[in-house]
């Protein structure tokens, strides 16, 4: 179970200071800047010991008995079964949780009493270097994030907080798992630019970089991508989430479901 917060900030999470984020696309009528309030992001991904600690507490989510509505068929394909996590155990609790849908990650977060982040909260905290809250000129950073968006997910994945963590404090927000955000849905792209004359055509195969604010950020033309092929009942195997919270709201687990 979560523990109490302290000083106000809860456990596990740390404080995101306010900031700026810069949408990649916009409409011409949406603002080419998003403020962003304070609020505490989880330091790691959720983790397979942490989900299985949820299924335990909330059968509905059970692989053998979630609903398809909410969940594909690869749900929890990983596990060895509802509440087992394989014979290596204890390594594979320790990773991210992955296979999950949107549906069940908001669940999750529901049930601890913390919510999923906006993509304007995930960017602004993902854009944060490893010494600046500004990355844009961390070399060392940009050459990380680099290196991991062109690279193949392993086949075992490594345990949450392996890697470097920023500037705040948080790791794995670059070079392990890709991770839900609440409003994942919002991406611009929404058909196909060759049949379709009621969309913009500027967000989509090669000139999509026409309509970007930064034509040079290669991982966030991805993230967009991505997003934008997403349906909330799917489940991948290099897709996880965290949780975040506001500085008004305390944390408050529940053992029944959302």
């Amino acid at each position: 179970r979560t523990p109490a917060a302290r000083d106000g900030v809860p456990a596990g999470m740390v404080p995101i200071p306010a900031g700026i984020y810069s949408p990649l696309f916009r409409l011409p009528d949406e603002a080419r800047e998003v403020a962003v309030p304070t609020f505490f992001m989880a330091t790691a991904p959720v983790t397979n010991g942490e989900f299985l600690e949820f299924v335990r507490q909330n059968p509905r989510w059970r692989r053998s008995q979630v609903k398809r509505l909410f969940a594909d068929a690869g749900y929890l394909r990983h596990w060895n079964g509802d509440l087992d996590l394989g014979p290596d155990r204890d390594r594979v609790a320790s990773q991210p949780v992955v296979r999950i849908s949107w549906f069940a990650a908001k669940a999750y977060s529901d049930w601890m009493g913390y919510r999923l982040p906006t993509t304007a909260e995930w960017e602004l905290a993902a854009a944060a270097g490893f010494s600046r809250a500004d990355g844009t000129n961390d070399i060392e950073f940009q050459q990380a994030i680099a290196r991991w968006y062109g690279t193949p997910s392993p086949s075992v994945l490594p345990s949450v907080r392996s890697g470097r963590p920023n500037v705040h404090g948080v790791h794995d927000l670059h070079g392990l798992v890709w991770e839900w955000t609440g409003d994942f849905n919002t991406a611009l792209v929404t058909g196909d630019a060759r049949g379709d004359t009621g969309i913009e055509r500027q967000l989509f195969c090669g000139a999509g970089s026409l309509g970007a604010g930064d034509r040079s950020n290669f991982p966030a033309f991805m993230r967009s991508g991505f997003r934008s092929s997403l349906k909330a009942a799917y489940t991948i195997h290099n897709l996880g989430f965290r949780c975040v919270a506001d500085p008004a709201i305390a944390p408050s687990p529940t053992s029944s479901p959302p």
